[in-house]
């Protein structure tokens, strides 16, 4: 066994790694000499431990998002929900703190076993690989992903899930020193406080890349299929701790079989998928695709929710990531006791306002440095400077206003507009106030290889197609046009396809190949009659992503933000409601928007389904004028007397609500008008046909033109490109799913 590390060498590698946030090493020393001082405070303490891995020697494959993990775990942690710098400690590539084996756990042991009271909160992430050990003593079950459901299957090979730290090979082949996950539930099991979440961006699924994607997994042994065994000081380390907490082994056994061993455990992916390290803003950073949403959803986090209803959005922005990328990828959760799922994300509610950056330096010169944590991902891409800030004090309340002028990755700096400089100070919190679109924004289609001898004409029709980017299958996309196959079919009934398409036709696809059923037609179709049909809906599918771009929600799925709240349920009248996101085909919904502000707001609601079409539910055809407001405190229940909402075939349903505290103008005036042909009327009681493209395109143009005039005409951003106002826009965008019946 490596030899331990002395706790004053301990804090001095501790010390140079909190000087980035300003502490010297002094000040760590100081606090380590004060320890009981520290731990007597009667106010619950917040400690924190980060392990990020990018940099792995030898032939493991390195990573490119780990250290952009901590760090938005840090500065989340931080400036939303409190932390000390001092009490987050970070293992990392760029720290002191080299992220070997024995470094994390006696990081680990140190800084949150020995330091945690009772009632203390602990956050433990870790970004890197992970992989699979044989196990001496497993578990005899695993939790694994079958059809979109985690159940239980045999452990058949006796596997063990692990961390893989920077030095994971021992010169053994058949053995590695991963920590292993049986490691991680003695640590957890022995802090003293039942406050812990654990988040874990890694998976066991082998690994490797898909275009410009890598997965967080390494296969067990470098070489060969069986798994490797653990190392002979792994499995030391767990008697050690076995033999402190009291445990037997077959104590121990039990304890795991029944779930973690307290707190929270969240993992980006199930136990049999792929946990991507993916590119974004153009590839100018990486980060897990499930910490950044993670991150990003917890900034902006506007109203009291508890991890579990987190966590049922987060799941579904995950897989929409995921399938951007061609891959499925589906995070689980894990609580105990079973009342942690209403427990608030890290035990703690963030005690500062929402928000989506936060003011990192001012220099003498006036030049403002801030990181966008928690901002939009297409509003990255859309602008290197131009979009404004407000800048907000402890009650949320306007002090200032920031301009963008320069942006790498997620580090931006800015100028003062409006306000005092005294006002800004770091760590000011700033919330969007206008941000940048797109000029140009195109919805990407990828092209898959079943397509074959049609692939070059299916490319060229497709490139006709006005604002349709064709990427290669690799590249990540919106959605995915092919054929069906025999593999196709068997993999869509693998994961509980309800409708699976003809051999041989053509039709859309998610990016991880799941099939839109509705989009596929005949097997004899030819290929240019399949583009002519696919076209408009595939315009429909982009004016959806217009309208989530206006309010800023990019793939987080919610029913709530600030001041609104909607919900979609069942009548009653038919069909059944399973749960609060799952209906069966035929049930007749309504949606209920219920406005908490102090003022009035008018609204718009627009449905679109898996087959690419489009319906503006709200406002109808002959509504009354006026009556798309909705006032401060009450609720508006669509659909009203003499109009039904029925459900169809099985698939995804996004509706969304874009809100305005002002009247849409024109905008109104253009959805009532494409409404009488892609609407609903009260009068006559019935749902009319969908949009077709040009007209949801359309929609999509008039709410953006609308929008662009009434930003502009009160503030005057320097970029060309469309500009939303985010105090006066915004969207919110419900999922929910037809199953079976």
């Amino acid at each position: 066994m490596m030899p331990s590390i002395k706790r004053r060498h301990f804090l001095q590698l501790a010390g140079s790694t909190l000087a980035s946030v300003g502490l010297s090493q002094l000040d760590i020393f100081h606090q380590g000499n004060q320890y009981a001082k520290v731990l007597a405070q009667s106010t619950p303490r917040k400690l924190a431990l980060l392990v990020g891995v990018n940099a792995y020697p030898g032939e493991i494959r390195s990573l490119s998002g780990c250290l952009t993990d901590v760090e938005l775990q840090q500065e989340l942690l931080v400036h939303r929900y409190g932390f000390n710098p001092k009490d987050i400690l970070i293992v990392s590539d760029k720290s002191s703190l080299t992220p070997k084996r024995e470094t994390i756990l006696e990081a680990f042991e140190t800084h949150l076993i020995k330091q945690a009271k009772p009632g203390d909160v602990v956050v433990f992430h870790f970004s890197g690989h992970g992989s699979l050990v044989q196990d001496p003593n497993p578990l005899p079950e695993l939790l694994i992903n079958q059809n979109g459901v985690v159940s239980r299957v045999p452990n058949t090979q006796g596997l063990n899930g692990t961390l893989v730290p920077f030095d994971r090979t021992t010169g053994n082949p058949d053995q590695v020193q991963d920590i292993m996950g049986k490691s991680l539930f003695l640590l957890t099991y022995a802090l003293k406080t039942d406050h812990v979440t654990v988040v874990l961006d890694s998976c066991h699924s082998g690994g490797g890349t898909r275009g410009n994607l890598f997965f967080r997994a390494v296969s067990s042994r470098l070489e060969g299929d069986n798994p490797a065994s653990p190392s002979p000081v792994e499995l030391e380390f767990q008697k050690r701790w076995m033999t402190e907490l009291g445990l037997s082994e077959s104590d121990l056994q039990k304890l795991r079989s029944q779930g973690i061993a307290k707190g929270v455990a969240i993992g980006s992916a199930q136990y049999d998928q792929l946990a991507a390290d993916a590119p974004f803003d153009n590839e100018s950073f990486y980060a897990g695709a499930f910490t950044y949403l993670l991150t990003r959803y917890l900034w902006q986090q506007a109203v009291d929710e508890s991890i579990g209803t987190v966590f049922v959005n987060l799941a579904r922005s995950t897989q929409d990531v995921a399938n951007i990328s061609g891959v499925i990828q589906e995070p689980i959760l894990a609580v105990n006791p079973e009342r942690n799922r209403q427990q608030p994300t890290y035990f703690v509610q963030p005690p500062t306002p929402f928000a989506e950056a936060v003011v990192r330096s001012v220099n003498p010169n006036g030049q403002i440095q801030f990181w966008l944590g928690g901002i939009l991902s297409l509003s990255l891409q859309a602008n290197q400077n131009g979009s404004i800030f407000t800048a907000i004090n402890p009650a949320g309340k306007e002090v200032a206003q920031i301009e963008q002028t320069s942006r790498r990755g997620l580090v931006a700096t800015g100028k003062l507009k409006t306000g005092a400089i005294s006002a800004i100070t770091p760590g000011t919190l700033l919330r969007e106030r206008v941000r940048g679109l797109p000029a140009d924004l195109k919805l990407r289609v990828g092209l898959d290889p079943s397509l074959g001898a049609d692939l070059t004409a299916v490319k060229a029709a497709l490139q006709r197609v006005d604002r349709i980017e064709v990427v290669g299958s690799e590249q990540s996309m919106n959605y995915r046009l092919g054929r069906m196959t025999p593999a196709y079919q068997t993999q869509s009934r693998q994961r509980g396809g309800a409708a699976v398409p003809e051999v041989g036709s053509i039709g859309l696809f998610t990016g991880d190949l799941r099939p839109l059923a509705a989009t596929f037609h005949e097997p004899e179709e030819p290929a240019d009659d399949a583009i002519a049909r696919l076209a408009p809906r595939l315009k429909a599918f982009l004016a959806a992503e217009v309208l989530k771009a206006i309010g800023g929600v990019d793939v987080i799925k919610g029913q709530r933000s600030e001041g609104l709240t909607v919900q979609v349920q069942s009548t009653g009248k038919t069909g059944k409601q399973l749960d609060a996101i799952r209906f069966l085909p035929g049930t007749q919904i309504q949606v209920k928007i219920h406005n908490t502000r102090d003022r009035d707001v008018h609204v718009a609601v627009i449905a679109i389904g898996d087959a690419g079409r489009m319906r503006v539910l709200f406002p109808y055809v002959d509504i009354a004028e006026g009556r798309e407001r909705v006032a401060a405190g009450q609720t508006l229940t669509l659909p009203e007397s003499g109009v039904n909402f029925p459900l169809g075939a099985p698939g995804l349903l996004e509706i969304m609500v874009l809100s305005s505290p002002e009247s849409l103008r024109d905008a109104l005036k253009a959805l009532k008008e494409i409404g009488v042909r892609g609407g609903v009327s009260s009068s006559r009681g019935v749902s009319r046909e969908p949009l077709r493209g040009e007209d949801a395109v359309d929609i999509a143009a008039a709410l953006l033109g609308n929008i662009n005039r009434n930003t502009r005409s009160d503030i005057q951003p320097t970029t060309d490109n469309p500009v939303v106002d985010a105090n006066r826009y915004s969207v919110i965008s419900t999922v929910i799913e037809v199953v079976p019946g």
